[in-house]
């Protein structure tokens, strides 16, 4: 497939696109007020054109070993193409969905819609959550630690936890719980944290999910061989998490896999933490939305430090950390909570992508 861009150079454009566009969102934010009309018009308006750009570009990327599970996604496409039979043993809606793609269009096509149903859904999402203010929120997702693994290599994953954020921004029940019971046939790890959501919405208990969190870094630094092994004994013993379990590492994981108790993922874990802790507690926050993103974030969390040594760590810590974004920025954009908050916007952001910048392109 012809490219605008050499292959090799794609992550080195991407990130350096944001790290310029994230410098003028700083900068911005110095320099005007939150509610002023003209910064949330050009908010809009860069908003937009922000999302076309980054589906453009991850949606039209070249088909490619550099972006991991895609060429395994073309292998299994090519051989629909040739006649291949229908592979029930996978999640039958995304498999419906490459095997309709493979029949009647293309590979180009179908990668172009993955990533419309990456990214999409989280626009969307914005846009309902925060109407005006939706850029901040949106931005932040994107620049996410993890955020291009996803659009790239981890792209079943990547959908269905953007398409659980669409979900739980629906108003009509019936809409939210068809959405959030479809996602587990694109990828069935989301069961997990659906049921940790119909959970939370039950026992809407912040205080005791964050006490929750702390006791489990000294379970899992005195347990943690014996409950990995016991969640492959407890029916989760599939094939697919065997190999998250006891793997091998994968480079495009965007992150350096090591087995070990890993200090560095807890301490940006931590992050959410703090700030639903100070949101909530602090603060005294209250929202039904967000405190529901918080307290699924809490618990899927608590669960992945408790398997935190295992050479696919990242990947349990992804079903926690694509929630991060809206945990940090949510209560900055639905109350006034600083007397500067643009510059408090623009500061977490720079921070946040920073992080993002060092770990997924620097030192990778």
């Amino acid at each position: 497939m012809h490219t605008l861009f050499p292959v090799a150079n794609y992550s080195l454009i991407y990130y350096n696109f944001l790290l310029v566009t994230t410098i003028f969102i700083f900068i911005g934010s110095l320099i005007t007020s939150l509610e002023s009309p003209i910064n949330l018009k050009s908010k809009n308006c860069v908003g937009f054109i922000f999302f076309i750009l980054i589906l453009l570009f991850i949606g039209l990327r070249p088909i490619n070993f550099r972006f991991g599970d895609m060429v395994i996604y073309n292998i299994e496409f090519e051989n629909y193409i040739k006649g291949a039979t229908f592979d029930t043993k996978k999640e039958f809606l995304f498999e419906s969905f490459k095997y309709f793609f493979a029949k009647n269009l293309n590979a180009t096509s179908f990668f172009f819609v993955c990533a419309f149903l990456y990214i999409a859904p989280l626009y969307f999402a914005t846009k309902k959550l925060f109407v005006d203010y939706s850029f901040y929120a949106f931005y932040l997702l994107v620049v996410s630690f993890s955020f291009w693994a996803y659009a790239t290599n981890g792209i079943r994953n990547g959908i269905a936890t953007s398409l659980f954020i669409f979900a739980i921004t629906r108003d009509s029940k019936i809409v939210k719980w068809t959405l959030l019971l479809a996602i587990i046939f694109i990828h069935k790890s989301i069961l997990i944290t659906v049921l940790i959501y119909l959970i939370v919405t039950k026992f809407n208990y912040t205080k005791t999910y964050l006490i929750l969190w702390f006791i489990c870094i000294p379970l899992s630094l005195v347990l943690g061989n014996y409950l990995e092994q016991f969640f492959l004994g407890f029916g989760f013993a599939d094939e697919k998490l065997k190999l998250y379990l006891e793997g091998v590492n994968q480079v495009q994981e965007g992150v350096t896999l090591v087995i070990g108790f890993r200090w560095d993922f807890l301490l940006y874990s931590s992050i959410g933490v703090i700030a639903s802790w100070y949101f909530i507690v602090v603060k005294k926050f209250e929202d039904k939305i967000y405190s529901l993103i918080c307290n699924t974030y809490l618990i899927s969390n608590a669960i992945w430090i408790l398997v935190i040594r295992v050479s696919y760590s990242n990947r349990f810590a992804y079903m926690s950390w694509f929630l991060m974004a809206l945990v940090i920025i949510y209560p900055l954009l639905k109350s006034k909570i600083f007397n500067n908050q643009h510059a408090v916007i623009g500061t977490i952001t720079i921070l946040y992508f920073t992080f993002t910048y060092l770990f997924d392109f620097i030192l990778i």
